[in-house]
């Protein structure tokens, strides 16, 4: 299987994403192949990644999500990998992450929609409050979050794979999906970072910002 993680100036985030990725790994009897795409990086995140044992990095310069998800799915696949596992660099997997989708892989879903949550440690008391509020633990909401996504790699071939869009490529990719077999789970969550103004417009940067309760810019 392999794991597909974009990061643009992820230099602080992207270590801590990779030490969890491991560990993950380590949860599996599967071969993992992970592979970083650097996008535009101006910082030390192609430094800290290639530091890491066992991590593919690739670089690219389209300052594109798409493009980026697209290039690292084609370099698992190229590897053999049979499953592509996505999360984004500023993002945290839980031990149980690949061991999960490779089990629902094993009873037939083609395709796993995994829940994320923000960063509690970075929200003000008000905006965790609210957060908890809408979700109910046990009732995956069967958003897409490219954070927490895992999808087989004959579906993946199938639909055409991610398109180079500069945002929402998950969703787009899941939408040419309908046909094949999906599970939306939230049995293995991911915590993603919860910083406002993320690396495009939208994305979940902005449903924090525009969602939670406002608090004071820094």
């Amino acid at each position: 299987m392999g794991v597909v993680i974009p990061a643009r100036d992820e230099e602080q985030l992207v270590g801590r994403c990779l030490d969890s990725v491991r560990a993950a790994a380590a949860n599996v009897s599967a071969r993992v192949t992970v592979v970083v795409v650097a996008d535009g990086c101006l910082d030390s995140t192609v430094v800290i990644a290639r530091a890491v044992r066992g991590v593919r990095v690739i670089e690219l310069e389209s300052s594109n999500v798409g493009a980026a998800r697209a290039s690292g799915a084609a370099e698992v696949l190229r590897l053999g990998a049979d499953w592509i596992a996505n999360t984004d660099a500023d993002s945290v997997v839980p031990a149980n992450w690949l061991s999960h989708q490779l089990e629902l892989a094993a009873e037939g879903w083609d395709l796993v929609v995994g829940t994320v949550r923000p960063d509690f440690a970075e929200l003000e008391p008000e905006q965790q409050a609210t957060w908890l509020s809408t979700h109910t633990p046990g009732e995956p909401n069967g958003h897409v979050h490219g954070a927490n996504l895992g999808i087989r790699a004959s579906a993946y071939r199938a639909s055409g794979g991610y398109r180079a869009l500069p945002e929402h490529e998950d969703v787009d990719l899941v939408a040419r999906l309908s046909d094949f077999r999906t599970i939306a789970s939230d049995a293995a969550e991911v915590v993603t970072s919860a910083r406002r103004y993320g690396r495009t417009p939208g994305g979940y940067a902005r449903f924090l910002r525009e969602t939670l309760v406002p608090v004071p810019l820094d």
